[in-house]
C-alpha cells in the first residue's frame, strides 16, 4: 500500500533545450521501429531501408502470419524530411508498390486510410489480429554527455514516515 507513496522521476536533457543550436541537428539520431503483433506472437522490425513491403507472400521484407492479411497488403516508402535534411519519416501505402490495394485496407489510428505519414505511436491495423505500432525513437545525447539514468530519483511522500498509531 506504501508504494503508491513512491514516485519515479527521471530528469533528462531535451533537444528543446539546445534548439537554437544549429549543430544540434547532426548529433540527433532517429531510429525507427515497427512492432508487429500477428497471429504468431510479437516481431520487432528495426527500419533502415527506403522501402518495405508488408504482408502474408514470402517475398515481403515484413511478412504477416494471417489469412484475412492481403499477400500484398502495404508498403512502406522512407521520405526525407524538408525542414531537416539528416532526418527523415515513413509513409505507409495501402497495397503493393505498383499501386494495386489490398482487400480489407488499412486502418491507422482507428480510420480506414489510403496511406499515412507514420508518427510515433501510431497503430496499423491490417486485420483482425494483427496490427502494428510504429515508434519514432531519438537519441540526442552528444559525445561525452552522460546517459540520462544516472540521474533517477526516487522521491518518498513524507506521509509514509508517520507513526503508524495514527
Amino acid at each position: 500500500m506504501a508504494g503508491k507513496d513512491i514516485q519515479h522521476i527521471s530528469i533528462n536533457h531535451s533537444a528543446s533545450d539546445h534548439s537554437k543550436n544549429t549543430s544540434m541537428a547532426a548529433d540527433t539520431n532517429e531510429s525507427h521501429l515497427l512492432i508487429i503483433e500477428d497471429d504468431q506472437g510479437r516481431k520487432e522490425f528495426p527500419l533502415e531501408e527506403p522501402v518495405y513491403s508488408i504482408g502474408r507472400d514470402r517475398d515481403c521484407n515484413i511478412r504477416l502470419a494471417s489469412q484475412f492479411v492481403s499477400r500484398r497488403h502495404a508498403t512502406l516508402v522512407r521520405l526525407p524530411r524538408e525542414h531537416n535534411s539528416h532526418s527523415y519519416y515513413y509513409r505507409i501505402v495501402d497495397g503493393d508498390a505498383k499501386g494495386k490495394p489490398s482487400a480489407n485496407g488499412l486502418m491507422v489510428n482507428g480510420r480506414k486510410m489510403p496511406n499515412h505519414d507514420l508518427r510515433n505511436e501510431d497503430e496499423i491495423v491490417f486485420g483482425p489480429q494483427v496490427r502494428a505500432i510504429y515508434y519514432l525513437l531519438r537519441n540526442t545525447q552528444r559525445p561525452g554527455q552522460t546517459d540520462s539514468s544516472e540521474y533517477d530519483i526516487t522521491l518518498i511522500n513524507p506521509g509514509m514516515t508517520e507513526d503508524l498509531e495514527d
